[in-house]
């Protein structure tokens, strides 16, 4: 190390330079010693200036130079250990030689952390957790000094700049963010930090990425964008990076369009946005919009009510002389539906167009169609038993009978006294008949004297019937649909007898009649929920005539309805209603006390015993048919069904003693399954667009008809 004294200039300074023998150490601290007494006689102006020079020196050699230079109090750690070489040909003051000495703790691994009045030397892996040089007003870029600095944050996020400082910190530094205010903490050297410092400063930049709102008076805001984006999506492809463009959105409320970006790509953007902006170039209003699904007269009565409705609540409404132009506009809106090409004719200004061509596109959509199936099943039977005995004395004098005594009971509508007036007169069996069961009969007719007569009826009836009806109907979502499958039958409700005022005194009856429907009515209002669920309004009746009753004037009918709303699942089945009944019947017809006499009793006394069951239930299943393919399966099926029925029962498939002539035979229809989407819902068509053009291709093309079976040769 050259130590040089103060010199006039032009003088060369002295060197001295040192080894790592002892007699460096014992050289360096007596010119040490003398340049510092020198040093105290000298001005500050006149400060001595120091060359360092050292080969393979002991860092804590270093440590006693530069104590002895700065005046400065050194605590070494014992972990402080390398071997310094420095050469230098510039001299430097004690100041400069003091940072070089920081720049040498660096480049080894170690720290000179200032405590009070005394310099730390420690290993720099400790640097982030021994406070130094803490939140200084000012940083010196050019020292290696360990500072901790925190650094604001204005108008970026501080957490998204950790990630990007992150690799210009060393190891053993540390950088945090503290979002609550924003702001960055960083433990480092100095320069390090003043760096970190100036990169945060030219990142912390105010954007110009303003938003801009152009409302617009002539187009559709949504229709603008749409042409915009599609424009810009060729730039997008080529490559342009995407912070480059500018975003528009639509706001259909207020007709505007909403800018961001960068301030060229905005003022770009605007001209093309307001160039849009113009007038029809033909000057009319007026539009034809043709329906697909909905019906014009209908849409066009409703849409009258929205537009009034929309003028009177414009503000201005309420006076003509105060109305704005714009309400002005809207008064003069026309609509009318022209019904033999089911298409809207409107009349309106471009923003009330706007608004009435978006209720109609919401409006003419398909909708859903539901099928429904209701199965009637009910199951009766009955069983009737009937046993009694007839007996009858009388005695025959002077051709007259006299009774002398009877047990006239009837048994299976027959008894003794009712057979005996069929065979006293023939005539009456042909209406009659012959009664059934089994009657037997005994007794002594004579013509005079004591007769008698006895009659044993049994009659037993059993029956069952098994009744399975299944009603099905196809409807549109929310439209109620009906069914009749019924017979009108007369019921005779007055009458009366009009004689006439002819001489011949002929009378006239008359009688009123009213037909009532007897048979199966099904009326069914479906609404399709969100997801799979179908709401169903339902009154189903089921009625028919019975066998007439004892004391009625007229036919009987037994008639059951069911009247409810229920919720099912799409293809699944849910009960109605039911009615389960079990009946059982018994009479005994007696005479008194005589009846009961054991045996004997069974001559004065007849029985009869009846049970009825019956089952009867009533279920639903509806199935949504949301697209035309939906339903063309759905039919098909139906379809495939009775022509299957048909050619099994007609296998020969003709006519029989009639050559050449063939059974009727439904044709055959497309199967239209493989086209079936599992995944299609109940979505609305874009308008203009016909159901023909969305299905496939093959559809359009019939299948080849197939051919009936060959005929059977006659023998």
């Amino acid at each position: 190390m050259t130590i040089s004294p103060p010199h006039q200039a032009g003088q060369p300074a002295r060197a001295l330079s040192g080894t790592r023998s002892g007699f460096l150490a014992l050289s360096l601290t007596c010119l040490l010693t003398c340049m510092s007494a020198t040093a105290q006689q000298q001005p500050a102006s006149q400060q001595a200036t120091i060359t360092p020079a050292f080969r393979d020196a002991e860092l804590t050699e270093i440590i006693d130079a530069v104590a002895t230079i700065t005046g400065k109090t050194f605590i070494v750690d014992p972990r402080v250990r390398a071997q310094v070489t420095i050469r230098s040909s510039t001299p430097m003051t004690p100041d400069a030689f003091y940072q070089t000495f920081l720049s040498i703790l660096q480049v080894h691994g170690f720290i000179a952390v200032p405590s009070g009045d005394n310099i730390k030397i420690l290993p720099d892996a400790n640097a982030r957790q021994i406070p130094g040089n803490d939140l200084p007003n000012t940083l010196n870029p050019n020292s290696d000094e360990v500072v901790t600095q925190v650094i604001s944050v204005r108008n970026i996020n501080a957490a998204q700049l950790v990630p990007v400082l992150r690799p210009l910190i060393p190891q053993n530094g540390h950088l945090v963010a503290y979002p609550a205010s924003n702001m960055l903490i960083v433990s480092d050297r100095s320069n390090n930090i003043a760096r970190i410092m100036r990169i945060v400063q030219r990142l912390d930049q105010a954007g110009d990425e303003e938003i801009e709102i152009i409302r617009l008076e002539n187009a559709s805001a949504t229709e603008i964008v749409r042409v915009v984006n599609a424009l810009s999506q060729g730039a997008q492809q080529q490559g342009e990076a995407p912070g480059v463009s500018a975003k528009l959105v639509a706001d259909d409320r207020t007709n505007s369009v909403l800018i961001s970006g960068e301030k060229s790509q905005r003022l770009r953007l605007k001209g093309l946005v307001m160039h849009l902006d113009t007038p029809l170039e033909s000057g009319g209003d007026t539009q034809v919009r043709y329906l697909n699904y909905a019906d014009a007269e209908q849409i066009a009565g409703k849409l009258k009510e929205q537009v009034t409705g929309i003028t009177q609540a414009a503000p201005g409404a309420a006076g003509a002389g105060a109305a704005s132009p714009t309400a002005a506009q809207d008064r003069n809106t026309t609509i009318w539906a022209d019904k033999q090409t089911n298409a809207l004719v409107v009349t309106a200004a471009p923003k009330m167009m706007r608004q009435i061509m978006s209720v109609v596109d919401k409006l003419d959509i398909r909708r859903a169609q539901v099928h429904l199936e209701a199965i009637l099943v009910e199951i009766t039977t009955t069983r009737a038993a009937e046993l009694g005995v007839n007996w009858a004395v009388f005695s025959e004098k002077e051709g007259s009978t006299i009774p002398i005594g009877t047990f006239n009971q009837s048994v299976g509508s027959t008894s003794i006294g009712s057979l005996a007036a069929a065979i006293a007169d023939p005539d009456t069996l042909a209406t009659t008949g012959l009664p059934t069961g089994l009657t037997l009969g005994a007794g002594m007719i004579e013509d005079g004297g004591l007769n008698f007569a006895v009659l044993l009826r049994a009659l037993r009836n059993d029956g069952s019937s098994n009744i399975l009806q299944t009603p099905s109907i196809t409807t549109l979502d929310n439209e109620e649909a009906e069914i009749k499958v019924a017979q009108e039958v007369p019921f005779v409700t007055g009458q009366y007898t009009n004689t006439g005022n002819n001489s011949s005194g002929s009378v006239n009856p008359f009688q009123t009649i009213q037909r009532e429907e007897v048979g199966n009515i099904l009326k069914i209002t479906p609404q399709i929920n969100e997801g799979t669920a179908v709401q169903l309004k339902i009154e189903q009746e089921n009625s028919s005539l019975t066998a007439g009753v004892s004391g009625a004037v007229d036919l009987i009918t037994n008639k059951r309805t069911i009247s409810t709303t229920v919720l099912v699942e799409d293809g699944g089945m849910i009960v109605l209603g039911g009615l389960i009944t079990d009946t059982a019947l018994e009479g005994e017809s007696r005479v008194p006390i005589l009846g009961n006499i054991p045996i004997i009793g069974e001559l004065f006394k007849t029985r009869s015993g009846s049970k009825e069951k019956r089952n009867l239930m009533v279920f639903i299943r509806p199935t949504i048919l949301r697209d035309g393919v939906a339903a063309a399966i759905e039919t098909n099926a139906k379809y495939n069904v009775l022509r299957d029925a048909q050619r099994q029962g007609h296998r020969k498939g003709r006519v029989n003693l009639l050559p050449g002539e063939k059974q009727p035979l439904l044709p055959p229809i497309e199967d239209l399954s493989k086209y079936a989407d599992p995944t299609a819902g109940a979505q609305a068509p874009a308008p203009g667009t016909n159901r023909e053009q969305q299905l496939p291709p093959a559809q359009t093309q019939p299948l080849p008809e197939q051919s009936p079976p060959p005929e059977t040769p006659r023998p």
